[in-house]
């Protein structure tokens, strides 16, 4: 029977996850503009290059502290019983077979594509059933990033009911330095995101209001089978 290349529920999550983050996002630079340092005030933080560094105000949202501090709680709170809406779908349907990284399924075929992005190679290799390696890997970086995300905040906003957290992360700076680092490692993903789906449109609207199918028997050897080593 055909299937979805996109289910529903991916999608619904997908779109929500992206405004969650774009909300958090705004209101977390509109934070970091109140003190934009890292340890003692006034002194030098190590190996933090982005030290005194306040963002633009066209990217922030909440006006002031206190405001961007509401935005950015309230979200964050949708933002996580979003991703467990995903990751709960994504494991219970088996569709992480399809979407995360298989060293053994995905590493040459990474390779391949980051030798064509580099005009090392000319024909980039074909996709393993829906994404090809290197998009799999960048998936699976980015949901590896995500509870880092979470973790680092929660031990910002309860460093003292959560001092086993917060120390697990190298104490309040320490945490503080990793959300921020995260924020911009997600951020770039986001904009090199943006551009693929720009450069290959036809992505978008599976993405959105048309379902695009494939055959259930094309689909399970190569989307939903991770190939065994051979003795």
């Amino acid at each position: 029977m055909p299937r979805s290349k996109q289910p529903w529920l991916i999608r619904a999550t997908h779109w929500a996850n992206l405004f969650f983050f774009v909300v958090m996002a705004g209101s977390g630079l509109r934070i970091l503009v109140a003190y934009p340092f890292l340890g003692e005030r006034g002194g030098a933080y190590g190996w933090y290059l982005l030290q005194g560094m306040r963002p633009p105000d066209a990217l922030t949202i909440g006006g002031w502290l206190a405001g961007a501090r509401h935005w950015h709680f309230a979200f964050a709170w949708l933002f996580v019983a979003n991703a467990l809406v995903y990751f709960g779908y994504l494991f219970a349907s088996g569709e992480w077979r399809r979407r995360l990284f298989s060293p053994r399924r995905d590493a040459r075929n990474a390779w391949g594509t980051v030798l064509h992005d580099l005009r090392l190679r000319k024909e980039a290799p074909p996709p393993v059933g829906l994404y090809n390696g290197m998009q799999r890997l960048s998936y699976t970086g980015v949901l590896a990033m995500a509870p880092l995300m979470v973790l680092s905040g929660l031990a910002m906003y309860k460093p003292v009911q959560l001092p086993h957290l917060t120390a697990l992360l190298g104490g309040y700076d320490f945490a503080r330095a990793i959300h921020l680092l995260v924020l911009a490692a997600l951020a770039l993903f986001t904009v090199v995101h943006v551009v693929q789906v720009l450069l290959h449109p036809r992505t978008l609207a599976g993405m959105t209001i048309r379902r695009d199918r494939i055959p259930e028997e094309t689909q399970n050897p190569q989307e939903t089978r991770i190939p065994q080593e051979t003795p």
